[in-house]
């Protein structure tokens, strides 16, 4: 099954990682499904290196949730592009969403997007399958000033976490932090982490990234208990829960 067609082309699910796969099989119980990077915009094919940086997070978190039941898919949007009033990114999640729960039925979802990906889950998470949010580096563009800024009553009921670098010099980190201060409002289970000197694309603390977006992700789907920084995050008011330092070598030691 495809999503709605742009010029010919339809969004689709990348090939399921993790439980129910394989020659053991293995019940699904949660699904992460993985919304990549994109352009402000721009009709043509998504960018691969996007794709496949968003499978190598995809693969990462199956192989951690593998033992729970956890599923994971990148979504291949139709164009690179959000093109505005469009919104092409998030009608396809909105599709994405709908076709996994026609898929696996009742278990619970975590949106897991970058950039305008970030954007698109964030919007998408209305729907009652979502039970969390994770985005990083997002682009958010409409501030505070914007009319209408982007929503944050979908995200009634989920738990949500933003990371982004303080160095990022193509996505305004400024912004991601007031649309979490919006959200945190309406919703206390938000936070967002702040990744020091590093950029958009973050590679300069990726393995601490990765290791938060798995804490996150097996804790929100499976009711883990959260590491202590993430459980220090939601618990703190702002600012101090939307500026939390992502500390060197998160991860190494977690819960141990």
């Amino acid at each position: 099954m495809d999503g709605q067609s742009l010029s010919g082309r339809t969004a689709r699910l990348g090939k399921r990682l993790g439980a129910g796969t394989g020659p053991a099989g293995g019940a699904v119980n949660a699904v992460a499904l993985l919304l990549p990077e994109g352009g402000e915009t721009g009709t043509g094919r998504p960018s691969p290196v996007a794709t496949l940086t968003a499978r190598a997070l995809a693969a990462g978190l199956a192989r951690a949730g593998r033992r729970d039941g956890l599923t994971t898919h990148v979504l291949h949007f139709r164009c690179r592009g959000w093109n505005g009033d469009a919104a092409h990114p998030a009608q396809d999640a909105e599709w994405a969403v709908a076709e996994i729960v026609r898929r696996y039925g009742d278990v619970p979802l975590c949106l897991v997007g970058t950039g305008t990906g970030a954007r698109a889950a964030l919007l998408a998470a209305g729907h009652p399958a979502v039970n969390s949010v994770l985005g990083i580096a997002p682009w958010l563009p409409n501030g505070p000033a914007a009319t209408p800024p982007d929503p944050v009553k979908q995200l009634v009921g989920r738990r949500v976490l933003l990371v982004h670098g303080t160095n990022d010099e193509r996505v305004d980190p400024d912004l991601s932090y007031r649309y979490a201060e919006r959200a945190k409002k309406i919703n206390r289970d938000t936070c967002r982490f702040e990744v020091h000197s590093d950029g958009h694309g973050l590679h300069q603390h990726r393995s601490e990234v990765r290791s938060l977006a798995a804490d996150f992700v097996l804790g929100s789907l499976f009711h883990r208990t959260y590491s202590r920084p993430v459980q220090d995050a939601m618990a703190a008011p702002p600012p101090l829960g939307l500026r939390m330092p992502l500390a060197a070598g998160f991860g190494a030691t977690l819960r141990g």
